[in-house]
């Protein structure tokens, strides 16, 4: 009775007294939190609203280029704290279905909510809280590293930038490369400077386009230590063709083959699925004819 008693108060009053101000601060979590004060006195409402936690909703898009599907009727959702592989071929669909994500292109048909936001009308927004790095990573050659990645944060308004940059330039490895020109570097310092713009602003949502192309074996274990990394607090979607890439960084799986979902399983399940393949070799002669042209050479 005594905190309603004070909230019809400020309410009534709040006008008329400067030390009565009720103000609300952004939500935290699943709760808004309202920050009242009165006299000088600081109350907080803690009103449950039941906000969802941060999801992507992918509802039976479909994507057509002139008579060409690309995506058929493709359905899937995403929660915070996955690392969710998108696996198929080239030309299955992968690229297609993470443009839409990130905002890039539009779906033909069906609906994709980013946080219940709809990415055909709050693309704006969305597109804060994504960091993409697309399948053609597209750099500026001619900057050098450390230049580059001030020039994007300074895109995102980041504050503390420069101790921004420098903490992505040690998670991604690209310490002793900082001062290089990007045309000088190998494609997996390319790949990994790709990997720190879509990074650098601290995005909720991750989705990266065949990171780890170009990467050398032991680049591969330093990028899957870092997705595990930022996976805690994130949603990371990333696409490859390599069935290892998924089982070794992955909890999750969605396989496409010809734009259409043939697989979506927690890899755990996936792998007790999995049947050994067979190797067969057929030989178009004989292996005794085989000998024999030996012996006539």
């Amino acid at each position: 009775m005594y905190a309603k008693g004070l909230m019809r108060n400020t309410v009534k009053y709040g006008a008329e007294r400067p030390h009565s101000t009720p103000t609300r601060s952004a939500t935290k979590g699943h709760a808004l939190i309202i920050r009242i004060v009165v006299q000088d006195h600081i109350i907080l409402y803690i009103c449950n609203l039941n906000v969802k936690s941060m999801s992507i909703i992918v509802k039976d898009v479909s994507k057509v280029y002139g008579t060409q599907k690309a995506l058929n009727k493709v359905s899937f959702e995403l929660k915070k704290g996955e690392i969710v592989g998108f696996l198929g071929p080239n030309g299955a669909g992968k690229s297609t279905m993470m443009k839409i994500l990130s905002c890039y292109i539009p779906a033909t048909s069906g609906e994709v909510l980013i946080n219940n936001l709809n990415v055909n009308t709050e693309f704006e927004t969305i597109k804060q809280l994504i960091g993409y790095l697309p399948e053609h990573n597209p750099l500026y050659l001619e900057m050098y590293v450390k230049e580059y990645l001030e020039y994007v944060g300074a895109m995102y308004k980041i504050e503390n930038l420069k101790e921004k940059v420098k903490n992505i330039i040690i998670k991604t490895g690209l310490t002793l490369e900082q001062h290089k020109k990007i045309e000088d570097l190998s494609k997996g310092y390319r790949q990994r400077v790709g990997i720190a713009q879509a990074l650098i602003h601290n995005p909720e949502i991750v989705i990266l386009d065949e990171p780890t192309t170009g990467l050398d074996p032991n680049q591969l274990v330093d990028i899957r230590h870092l997705f595990r990394e930022i996976a805690k607090d994130k949603i990371v979607l990333f696409s490859t063709h390599i069935m290892q890439e998924v089982e070794e960084i992955c909890d999750r799986v969605i396989i496409i083959n010809n734009g259409e979902i043939v697989a979506d399983e927690p890899i755990a399940i996936l792998k007790q699925k999995n049947v050994a393949a067979s190797l067969v070799i057929e030989f178009e002669t004989q292996v005794g004819k085989l000998q024999d042209l030996k012996a006539n050479k």
